[in-house]
């Protein structure tokens, strides 16, 4: 709560997610994922190649976590929480690597 109070801290961390976002929108289209423009602090994402569960799984045996729900509609999309820049820069290594296999 106190978070909202402080006008300058959260103006300085919605910029800040925002700028993560929006990188991390680009290096997911960069490596064949496809989503819906996000303006939240997560980005639903599908790949062209790899089903949600298979990278779900691949990502979790190297503790690296998104959500995934096998549901219909929303089975092949993982959800993927905006966080830290070290956090999505580890995520987008571990894609890269994966994805080039």
């Amino acid at each position: 709560m106190e978070a909202v109070r402080d006008d300058a801290y959260f103006k300085e961390i919605t910029k800040k997610v925002i700028a993560t976002r929006e990188r991390s929108k680009r290096e997911l289209a960069a490596l064949g994922f496809s989503f819906s423009d996000s303006k939240s602090n997560f980005i639903f994402a599908t790949h062209e190649k790899y089903g949600a569960k298979e990278l779900f799984e691949a990502l979790r045996a190297h503790n690296i976590y998104v959500r995934y729900w096998d549901k219909p509609r929303i089975g092949n999309y993982l959800r993927i929480s905006i966080g830290t820049d070290e956090e999505m820069d580890t995520l987008f290594t571990f894609l890269k690597e994966y994805c080039r296999a």
